[in-house]
């Protein structure tokens, strides 16, 4: 059993602990930073790697409350960007150490916003230096991000809904019934993934959601290039019918994510129209029908806009298997750090090149 299976495993049990401290223990850090977005301005989202895609889930139920905000690249911002006056920034960064993120700080304080840190590391030098730090309190993943982006995204939709004043005890009741749900699912999506024939570590894969779903999408974007090392691409299924299209062929892998209300029957469409021009099909939703693809992934029943806290676990799933069935390392990086604390070039100090070119 890979260590990156092991981390899938463990993950509704995380979820399900980051929640219950967000909401006690942590619960006076959340209403000081929901305040904080309250009274601001403007809004930005900071985040890069699996912390950027985290953010996404954020901006698009800040989008759907009415209120505006900003998502940046921390590496992007820290060169080119800058805030406006009386404005509040959300930094998320699983360790608080991402060289990027440190570089970023004295720029944040020198206008004046107020810095809210979402991180898994309370002594790391963002939490040290924002003004409230909400603690994600999960238990730190051996190599890719498994546990650590599902729960920061998921801190970061409470702070979310905390802001717009609709954190409710009902919403708690069903997040902690979906996580208890979500681990009796594990066992049974391993073997349907790895019995279905979707899985080709030669294929082209695309990834298309949308909503709070694209979060997740991007998300396994990275997964697949981090773990299976293998190339994929994400994009919103609305924005693939515009163009990007025109790349379909037989035999390519697509993951599809199907919302329950807003888009699903024309996604729905879509996925037949990918059949029948011969690609083979992942979809990941609630209440899917069975013919809904080569391959349908039922997530717990949880309300449309909060899926993407669900609905990331099936894909993780699915890249640990192509990792194995492609041969390759899941639980071990070739050429990148677990934490990047500095800038420029591709190779580290201690890669032995001769055994990376090789494989």
């Amino acid at each position: 059993m890979t260590k990156f299976f092991q981390d899938i495993l463990k993950e509704p049990a995380e979820l399900s602990k980051s929640l219950t401290y967000t909401l006690g223990a942590g619960r006076a850090a959340l209403d000081e930073a929901a305040g904080i977005l309250k009274k601001a301005q403007h809004i930005y989202l900071i985040g890069i790697g699996s912390s950027y895609s985290a953010a996404l889930a954020m901006i698009t139920l800040f989008h759907a409350a009415g209120r505006p905000a900003i998502l940046l690249d921390a590496a992007e911002f820290l060169l080119y960007g800058e805030v406006a006056e009386n404005a509040a920034v959300v930094v998320l960064s699983r360790s608080g150490k991402s060289g990027e993120i440190v570089k970023l700080l004295p720029k944040l304080t020198a206008r004046g916003a107020k810095v809210i840190a979402i991180t898994n590391t309370p002594d790391s030098p963002l939490a040290q230096q924002a003004d409230v730090t909400l603690k994600m309190m999960a238990s730190f993943d051996h190599a890719v991000s498994v546990s650590m982006y599902s729960a920061m995204a998921l801190v970061g939709g409470l702070l979310t809904v905390a802001t717009e004043g609709k954190l409710t005890d009902l919403l708690t009741a069903e997040l902690q019934s979906a996580f208890t749900a979500l681990g009796a699912k594990l066992n049974s999506w391993k073997e349907q993934i790895e019995n279905s024939g979707w899985l080709d570590s030669k294929a082209a894969i695309y990834l298309l959601a949308r909503g709070s779903s694209f979060a997740s999408a991007n998300e396994a974007r990275l997964l697949f290039e981090e773990a299976a090392k293998m190339p994929a691409t994400a994009v919103s299924s609305s924005n693939f019918r515009h163009g990007p299209q025109e790349v379909i062929r037989r035999g390519m892998r697509f993951a599809v994510w199907i919302d329950k209300e807003k888009s699903r029957n024309q996604d729905l469409e879509m996925v037949k129209d990918l059949s029948k021009l011969g690609a083979k099909v992942l979809t990941i939703g609630q209440d899917l029908p069975a013919s809904a693809g080569d391959l349908v992934l039922q997530v717990p029943s949880l309300r449309a806009e909060w899926q993407f806290v669900l609905d990331i676990v099936p894909i993780q799933m699915a890249a640990e298997c192509l990792a194995r069935f492609g041969n390759q390392n899941c639980d071990e990086f070739r050429l990148c750090s677990y934490i990047v604390e500095d800038e420029g070039g591709l190779i580290g100090p201690d890669t032995k090149l001769e055994e990376v070119t090789a494989r």
